[in-house]
């Protein structure tokens, strides 16, 4: 419906209607919240083509936030009556009722949110940079929605460098890309016991725990690395910097805007935003990648082999053997994703393998920051970016869930054995 919406001739400036690539691409990109593009967004389409931008990010934020979150009331649904007891008395979060009353609680989060967004933005628009108040707030709306559901897109030719220097902007568009990060479970669940952190359940502890440490460490990070480069951080004063540094570290959990660019970053700058993206965001929210709850469940598991304990103990709670061997898989398989896909990317163009890894994690992890080098792909490779949104999209999620409902007991055990390990 996107694609064809978009290849009406009202939605692109000029004569004629889009070509069924760029409408494809850029569709896909909209309700995956990818916000790769083929064609620049602000000259490229018209007010409609830019309205139907808008529906198609808001139904995929909406659609995967609800999908995420109704997977995993059907997974504690499969569990047995003591486990659920056992989950329902832990979190709290995610309640075992009807569907009309999730949907119902994940578009009042994200409106309300979006609403708060666009509310900040709007008289920035207008009252630092001479907007007309209906133009301010066509782009608080459509900027809060886009950085909020971590789509990417922006209604400026540079995305937002032109804000690098302006907390009043940078901060609430990142604020929205944290909060749409962090899924609608821990939100919820914040809302009810903010003040009772003792009383969080596992998953919003590691949530919180995780995009922290990515949070911080990445503006840490990016800030170090680009701190001296002329074409990024170089040219502003060491609060600008920070803040700089900050907003790209935040744009990295899958929301894709970018204040400095990209294109010309350091590789060591593209190989720790290539970790950042492929981590990603929390489950049940908006962004993508592998998520830091597969990311930390893997640390800690590693954690406890290096010390020698035979189980995974996390804030107080032992992880299950399962949830183990569902996070090394998803994150396996990803890592499958990313690499087949970077070598045909190598195979098929001239780019050099930090650009092509660069983009191919980008469009896995549904993250929109780019290099550069999207619009000059051929025909080939960008629709292997159309797949890859796809499937960094609704892969990892289908995949733990799958994983977390097809649980069999096996009726006996083989003999052990042990093979040699490093």
């Amino acid at each position: 419906m996107g694609t064809a919406l978009l290849m009406l001739p009202a939605a692109r400036v000029g004569p004629g209607g889009a070509t069924l690539l760029e409408a494809l691409f850029t569709a896909t990109s909209a309700v995956c919240v990818t916000g790769l593009v083929v064609v620049d967004t602000p000259s490229h389409w018209t007010g409609l083509g830019h309205v139907v931008l808008l529906g198609l990010i808001q139904v995929g934020g909406l659609g995967i936030m609800t999908f995420a979150s109704a997977l995993g009331v059907l997974v504690s649904r499969r569990m047995g009556l003591r486990a659920r007891l056992s989950a329902a008395t832990e979190t709290k979060s995610l309640g075992l009722g009807d569907l009309r009353s999730l949907v119902l609680g994940v578009a009042k989060y994200s409106l309300a949110i979006e609403a708060a967004v666009a509310l900040m933005l709007a008289p920035r628009f207008a009252l630092g940079y001479d907007e007309p108040w209906p133009r301010a707030a066509w782009l608080g709306v459509f900027h809060s929605v886009s950085a909020f559901n971590s789509a990417g897109f922006a209604l400026y030719p540079d995305s937002l460098m032109g804000f690098v220097t302006d907390p009043w902007i940078c901060l609430p568009v990142a604020l929205a890309a944290v909060c749409g990060s962090l899924g609608f479970p821990v939100l919820f669940e914040l809302r009810r016991r903010l003040r009772r952190p003792a009383r969080w359940s596992l998953h919003t502890k590691i949530v919180l725990w995780a995009s922290g440490v990515f949070l911080a460490g990445g503006a840490v990070f990016v800030t170090a690395v680009e701190w001296t480069n002329p074409a990024t951080l170089g040219p502003l004063d060491a609060p600008d910097k920070v803040l700089a540094g900050f907003f790209q570290s935040a744009m990295t959990r899958s929301a894709g805007l970018n204040s400095i660019d990209i294109s010309a970053m350091t590789p060591a700058g593209w190989l720790g935003m290539d970790i950042l993206m492929f981590v990603g965001g929390a489950s049940a929210g908006t962004a993508g990648g592998i998520k830091v709850t597969t990311f930390a469940v893997l640390f800690f598991v590693v954690y406890a082999e290096i010390r020698g304990e035979a189980a995974v103990n996390i804030f107080g709670r032992r992880l299950p053997g399962t949830v183990q061997r569902q996070a090394l898989t998803v994150a396996l398989l990803s890592v499958a994703a990313v690499a087949s896909s970077t070598v045909v990317f190598m195979l098929s163009t001239d780019f050099s393998l930090d650009r092509a890894l660069f983009e191919v994690i980008s469009a896995f992890a549904t993250v929109g920051l780019s290099t550069g080098i999207t619009a000059d792909l051929p025909a080939f490779n960008q629709t292997l970016l159309v797949v890859l949104m796809f499937i960094g999209r609704i892969g990892p999620i289908t995949a733990a869930s799958a994983l977390a409902l097809r649980s069999r007991e096996r009726l006996y055990d083989l003999p052990e054995e042990r093979p040699v390990i490093g």
